[in-house]
């Protein structure tokens, strides 16, 4: 599992040039599935997301999470994070999980937030998405569970 996570201002998601999803103060999260992750994958990046203290305290060091800055999160489904590019221009998805298993997995990702007191809005799973944001910092990481 590969989570982009982007500490935003605001963040919104559109499709078909309707707004279907916004935050203000939190984390856009960009979610993307492989072949192999379970549900104790998802279960353990839910926790890591929920207990990453990226947002700044008084003194403007990183040392608050999530929940004591009361923000929101705006998770989106990310298949090509898996896209690998290494032997050719053209991206191969093979290590991406499939359509079906990924939308359960993407569900059961964004309840296991859920789970941990935070609200969560969400993208449209396997639409063509329009995101705009206003990223703070700006902070951005990559966790990765294979590494």
């Amino acid at each position: 599992m590969r989570v982009v996570v982007q500490r935003v201002k605001q963040a919104s998601v559109s499709v078909n040039n309707h707004v279907v999803s916004q935050i203000e103060y939190g984390f856009l999260l960009l979610v993307g599935l492989r072949n192999g992750d379970d549900e104790d994958t998802i279960k353990n990046m839910a926790l890591k997301i929920s207990k990453l203290r990226i947002f700044s305290d008084d003194t403007g060091l990183m040392n608050l999470n999530i929940h004591q800055i009361k923000g929101q999160i705006l998770s989106i489904s990310q298949f090509t994070l898996y896209g690998d590019v290494r032997k050719q221009n053209r991206p191969g998805f093979t290590q991406a999980m499939k359509f079906e298993h990924a939308k359960t997995m993407y569900a059961l990702f964004n309840d296991y937030l859920r789970s941990h007191d935070l609200l969560v809005k969400e993208g449209v799973f396997g639409e063509h998405m329009e995101v705009s944001l206003i990223n703070d910092g700006p902070v951005t990481l990559i966790i990765d569970t294979s590494q």
